[in-house]
């Protein structure tokens, strides 16, 4: 490698939940750098979610939720021999866990709802149930890992 390794930056758990991992979700769901403003999103839905579902906290729904929409595997393009290959390889930790953020709030932000905070509570909720466009979104991934496992030897 020509370049140095670029540093980890440290960031600080959230005010609420005292939880690094909402920090990088809500930094995720930023919009133009209006931070408290993502952060009031967040905790709304969290708030609605704790509303909907009796059983748990919102919490503890939204990482059953993350965890449900998180992949194992994905499909990576490769060319051999003037023909392109989907092959595929398995999800480094990071990379599942922003895969799973990003996800969440994509297929929130393409809901119907009134406001992003009811948008991102009904997305929480259908992703903890196993159903909804994120978890849709997991499974095309997985099938289509299950289709090209055939190339999987074209993998080094």
């Amino acid at each position: 490698m020509r370049r140095k390794k670029a540093k980890k930056i440290a960031i600080l758990p959230d005010p609420k939940f005292n939880d690094v991992q909402v920090t990088k979700f809500v930094n995720n769901l930023m919009l133009d750098g209006k931070k408290s403003l993502a952060f009031r999103i967040f905790y709304d839905a969290i708030d609605m979610v704790e509303e909907r579902v009796e059983d748990a906290t919102g919490l503890e729904i939204w990482k059953k939720a993350l965890d449900n929409v998180t992949p194992n595997v994905e499909v990576r393009s490769r060319r051999v021999g003037g023909a392109t290959y989907q092959i595929p390889t398995p999800v480094r930790e990071g990379r599942k866990e922003s895969l799973a953020m990003k996800w969440l709030i994509t297929f929130s932000r393409k809901r119907n709802e009134k406001t992003m905070a009811q948008k991102l509570a009904f997305e929480i909720v259908s992703a903890s149930k196993e159903e909804g466009a994120a978890y849709k979104k997991k499974e095309d991934t997985l099938r289509m890992a299950e289709a090209n496992k055939a190339f999987s030897h074209f993998r080094f």
